[in-house]
């Protein structure tokens, strides 16, 4: 069984940063994506930022130039850089994982979530 593991959410100010990480384990062939969604209160889930298997990475317009999504592959690990936060960027994050099994079945696996809040 697959899992997700995030950290480095929590609280900050207007213009600060914070980096978010997330490692899956277990039985994985490839992964296809891993990216970043987030949950507002009252509010859909969104995209925030993704990176693919090819290397390519895909933003939200509101994050675009203060976000940057990166990954450690050898670790499984995908990590957010969170810059100039905005109060609007207040929302849990989740992680997303979409990703090949041994059995070569596609499966789409979601993280706890990481509460981040930007104060004004």
């Amino acid at each position: 069984q697959v899992q997700l593991v995030e950290s480095g959410g929590g609280q900050v100010q207007a213009g600060g940063s914070l980096r978010l990480s997330c490692t899956a384990s277990g039985s994985i062939f490839s992964i296809s994506a891993m990216g970043w969604y987030r949950q507002a209160p009252g509010k859909q889930r969104e995209l925030v930022a993704v990176s693919t298997s090819g290397g390519s990475a895909k933003y939200a317009d509101s994050v675009k130039g203060r976000f940057t999504i990166s990954r450690d592959n050898a670790k499984n690990t995908v990590y957010l850089q969170m810059n100039s936060l905005k109060p609007e960027d207040t929302a849990v994050y989740y992680c997303k994982l979409d990703y090949y099994s041994r059995s070569y079945y596609f499966t789409t696996v979601w993280g706890q979530g990481t509460q981040v809040t930007v104060s004004s």
